[in-house]
């Protein structure tokens, strides 16, 4: 009995392992529950219609599971052809005898589907713009697909996961744009979607060991990482269109980057963006921008055509909240030595913090204190400022080459208008020697300060237009003292100092006072008349030229004191320049006109001892660009001169009449009878002068003349009325 039932035991287990083996390997065949299965998986989804082929009952061991196993059957969604290579449906063994097949998860693995077939089956793929996208972006590409979808107790979907290769994406991103050449691994469930081995070229750009994952709950989550090596020069450009659609990308030339990359993105259930942050840090090789419109300002001697970057780190930081971008590295500028330079860009909201730091190599120069750094020498070069709308707050400037140090701090503009400043400190050196040592401080009062001022250039800028509503907002009494001052024409002017008051960015009033050394001086005074608001100027010297320097009308004037007064209103000016007992020394305008008027003997004297006047007198008004000269008399012992005319920028015209012998009309105001005869008032007819022209654009003038010509009554009624005064 017990042999029986060892035998029987035996025989079972024999008959268990050997149906193991057969359902493990080759199966066991049957249709018995086609239609059963296909009604099951269409209650799933109505929208998918399956038609099984033969079925094939295995074995899972791994899973010790059941499953169903089927090839090539027909699978339709949405009336598109699903292309499936095979189906597995993991049933539960018990009720399959019950004739209630329940199912577990079936597996699905797809046919190679190519982009035609996804359109056409992603119709009703969610969220609707990946749909969008699909059908209108994608152009081409390859999918290779596994599908397990795992059921409840009811047979409805409880959850999915869906694995396999994208290759040979080719997408179009905007216009000319496409990413090509993509390829990728993927895995998804109903929770998160994770793509590995990202591979792509986008234009200029080549995305490699890229990953995504897609977070699919009420708060949909995008998280990426991926390298990109961005090779893009201006043969380009034509072929990439949405280049030129940045403000400054056309002037791109050459951009070679290779750089490490992350990317999050929250949307809320809109798919409307919540929060994002991209990063990325790398290395440019080189980049090269070239400027449409060379820089230039007056404090570059040379025009900057191109600005390269050589070997520069750099490193982004982007979000919702602000802009973060730092670079260090080489910079050159026209092709020429590389230098040291980092650079810090935020930006958050409407506040921007820029900090720049670099070494510079070029000229520069700032004329109005006679700095001049040379070519080749390095002078360190600062920069940190902050802007908010039109509010511009410079936090501090700084240059520092060798023994030079130029500073400026708390500098703030509001739509360019100058609102306020901490303090500029300039301390430089000309030749080795310190022209330049002074504070400016702003505070109750401006304040300007120090032991040396270079103000050679100075002159230079006083017929230079300025805007004058930059400084309409200040409103402060001025003090500035100097120890030394230095004068154009290597003068030295003594313990400058001055005392004033500036309104709407005007002096309102002066009072100053320096000292030339040897008895003398410089006076400047202006006063303001609120009741007519005119202001009254009045500038007193004993040296003229280092006042008068820049006015090419005066070349050659050697000694002389002058006084000069002026009205000033609003828009114009009425003035008047006396200067008295000077000499004309190798003036070249005096030295042509007295040549083209065959007065040899004046024109060399002129050229050599010079000619002396006891008097020069120039009534002026000036009227916006207009300069009108109403009046200029110079009176001499060999030559006297009476002119007027007009100036603009684009021409000066003189006109007047020049007497060779001043003598001659001395003898005659001292003959009043006499002079009424050979001068009648009304004809105007008399002694023997010379008529001349001067007119052309600035540096270009032409002189014409006319040797024979009666002196005006005019001219010698000017004579007479200046040889009374003088007596």
């Amino acid at each position: 009995m017990k042999k029986s039932i060892y035998y029987l035991i035996f025989t079972l287990t024999v008959v268990l392992i050997f149906f193991t083996i057969i359902l493990a390997t080759v199966g066991i065949e049957s249709n018995k529950f086609n239609n059963l299965i296909s009604k099951k998986i269409n209650q799933t989804n109505n929208n998918l219609n399956l038609q099984l082929t033969t079925i094939k009952y295995k074995l899972d061991i791994r899973e010790i599971s059941l499953f169903l196993d089927t090839n090539n059957p027909k699978i339709n969604y949405r009336n598109s052809v699903v292309p499936v290579e095979n189906i597995r449906v993991y049933v539960d063994f018990l009720s399959l005898i019950k004739s209630e097949p329940k199912i577990k998860k079936i597996n699905i693995t797809l046919k190679q589907l190519d982009i035609k077939q996804l359109k056409k089956i992603s119709i009703n793929f969610k969220p609707s713009n990946l749909t969008s996208y699909i059908n209108n972006k994608i152009i081409e590409g390859k999918l290779n697909a596994k599908l397990e979808i795992y059921l409840d107790n009811n047979n409805l979907l409880d959850n999915f996961i869906a694995r396999g290769l994208v290759s040979n994406l080719k997408a179009k991103i905007i216009d000319d744009l496409k990413l090509e050449k993509t390829n990728f691994s993927f895995f998804a469930d109903k929770t998160d979607v994770l793509v590995k081995n990202i591979f792509s070229k986008l234009g200029p750009i080549e995305i490699t060991e890229g990953d995504l994952r897609l977070k699919l709950s009420s708060d949909f989550l995008i998280e990426s990482n991926f390298k990109t090596d961005l090779k893009y020069n201006r043969k380009l450009k034509d072929n990439i269109s949405f280049i030129k659609s940045f403000k400054y990308g056309e002037n791109i030339d050459f951009l070679n980057a290779s750089l490490k990359n992350s990317l999050n993105i929250n949307f809320d259930n809109t798919y409307k963006v919540k929060k994002y942050e991209y990063k990325s840090n790398g290395k440019i090789s080189k980049a090269t921008y070239n400027f449409k419109k060379p820089l230039q300002n007056n404090f570059f001697n040379e025009k900057i055509n191109e600005l390269s970057l050589i070997d520069s780190e750099i490193k982004t930081n982007f979000n919702n909240q602000k802009k973060t971008t730092s670079i260090s590295g080489k910079y050159s500028i026209n092709k020429d030595d590389s230098q040291s330079f980092s650079l810090e860009n935020i930006i958050s909201k409407d506040l921007l913090n820029l900090k720049v730091k670099a070494d510079y190599s070029k000229p520069l120069e700032f004329e109005i204190i006679n700095y001049k750094k040379p070519n080749k020498s390095i002078a360190n070069i600062s920069l940190d400022l902050n802007k908010q709308n039109d509010l511009i707050a410079v936090n501090n400037i700084k240059l520092k080459d060798g023994n030079n140090l130029i500073l400026i701090e708390g500098v703030d503009f509001d739509k360019n208008r100058f609102l306020s400043l901490k303090k500029i400190l300039v301390k430089t050196f000309n030749k080795g020697k310190k022209n330049n040592d002074f504070l400016i401080t702003y505070g109750k009062k401006i304040i300007i300060k120090g032991s040396n001022f270079d103000a050679r250039n100075l002159p230079k800028f006083f017929n230079q237009k300025t805007e004058k509503k930059n400084f309409s907002r200040i409103n402060k009494e001025i003090e500035i003292d100097f120890t030394n001052i230095i004068a154009p024409l290597s003068e030295s002017l003594k313990n400058f100092k001055l005392i004033g008051k500036i309104e709407r960015g005007k002096f309102n009033k002066i009072s100053s006072k320096g000292d030339f050394g040897e008895n003398k001086y410089l006076d400047i005074t202006l006063k303001n008349n609120f009741e007519n608001n005119k202001k009254y100027l009045e500038i007193y010297s004993d040296l003229t030229k280092p006042l008068l320097t820049e006015y090419s009308f005066f070349k050659g004037l050697v000694g002389g004191k002058l006084l000069y007064t002026s009205v000033i209103d609003e828009d114009s000016s009425t003035s008047k320049l006396k200067i008295e007992n000077f000499k004309l020394i190798n003036a070249p305008g005096v030295v042509k006109l007295l040549s083209l008027s065959d007065l040899g003997g004046l024109a060399d004297l002129a050229e050599g001892e010079g000619l002396s006047f006891d008097t020069l007198e120039i009534i002026m008004e000036k009227n916006k660009d207009l300069l009108k000269l109403k009046e200029i008399l110079a009176l001499g012992p060999s030559i006297s001169v009476l002119m007027e005319g007009y100036q603009n920028s684009t021409t000066t015209s003189l006109r007047g009449t020049l007497v060779p012998a001043k003598t001659l009309n001395k003898m005659i105001s001292k003959i009043p009878i006499l002079g009424d005869i050979i001068i009648p008032k009304e004809i105007g007819e008399g002694l023997f002068g010379i008529s001349f022209k001067i007119k052309g654009p600035p540096g270009k003038t032409k002189t014409s003349i006319n040797p024979i010509r009666t002196i005006t009554p005019r001219f010698l009624q000017k004579i007479i009325d200046k040889n009374k005064k003088t007596k």
